[in-house]
């Protein structure tokens, strides 16, 4: 259910988008990610930083894209957001010794540090690429090809990379086939 609710935004876009065009989707997606940010408010919730970044880039990319009728600001949106993702992975890592990844996913993985490191710069690199890539299709396909990208292309890709991130740590998890032996033997 969580994950709905945080996609709610990319789906109302998506169909209003389909139904209509893109600055009546654009609208939608400032409201919705509004309504996300009221949510929070009304049942008393913390609202997460990430609503309030991806509300305030929405918020001021979706509305010079309404105000200038220029699709531009939406699509460089979807850059940005990519972009900044990449740098606060690699400069948390870099000046502060602080791996966001492993704050995120540490209490359920334990992993070695250089595992982390990578990982981290694993995500920063993917992000970059999802941005370099939105822009390029932004600006080198049609508007519709650039819908479907940021629907379900970044989203196929980020699932993907998930899964392949999952693989490549598989090996460094403790399995539990190991744990049961070792309990046998002592017992």
């Amino acid at each position: 259910m969580h994950a709905i609710f945080e996609y709610l935004p990319l789906i109302i876009f998506f169909v209003f988008y389909k139904f209509g065009d893109l600055y009546w989707a654009t609208g939608s997606l400032i409201v919705t990610s509004a309504l996300q940010i009221l949510y929070y408010v009304i049942t008393k919730q913390p609202i997460p930083k990430r609503n309030w970044i991806f509300f305030a880039l929405i918020a001021v990319f979706g509305g010079l894209t309404i105000f200038f009728q220029d699709d531009a600001f939406i699509k460089w949106k979807v850059t940005i957001i990519n972009a900044l993702f990449a740098i606060v992975l690699v400069v948390s890592q870099s000046f502060f010794n602080k791996n966001l990844i492993k704050e995120l996913m540490g209490e359920s993985l334990p992993l070695p540090e250089n595992i982390w490191t990578k990982l981290n710069l694993a995500w920063a690199i993917f992000f970059m690429v999802c941005a370099i890539l939105n822009i390029y299709i932004a600006y080198n396909f049609p508007i519709e090809t650039w819908v479907n990208f940021k629907v379900f292309g970044l989203m196929g890709l980020t699932f993907t990379f998930a899964i392949l991130t999952v693989f490549s740590v598989y090996k460094y998890l403790p399995q539990d086939s190991d744990e049961s032996k070792t309990n046998e033997e002592n017992n």
